[in-house]
């Protein structure tokens, strides 16, 4: 079983602005530069790069969505957790 997991993510407020993210992404932005522009997060700096992170810290909605991306693929739809709304990415 899957301990870690590794992930980028953009955290932002509001569903609207998550939404907005998505089209941006699909219309060839860079997740990268969209998360440091815009993730509520501290990992925006990184690009939003969250790096190896071990299962047990993350939201359980958070979690179930990245261990069902395939490597390098992006959320389709917001995931809305106590902290806000993710676009995630996972990495590896």
């Amino acid at each position: 079983m899957v301990k870690k997991i590794n992930v980028s993510h953009i955290l932002l407020t509001y569903e609207y602005e998550a939404k907005d993210i998505l089209r941006a992404l699909k219309e060839g932005k860079s997740f990268e530069d969209l998360a440091q522009k815009y993730s509520k997060c501290s990992s925006a700096e990184n690009g939003g790069n969250l790096g190896d992170v071990p299962l047990s810290r993350l939201d359980s909605d958070f979690a179930e969505a990245a261990m069902a991306l395939a490597k390098d693929s992006v959320t389709k739809v917001p995931i809305r957790t106590k902290f806000g709304y993710h676009i995630i990415k996972r990495n590896k």
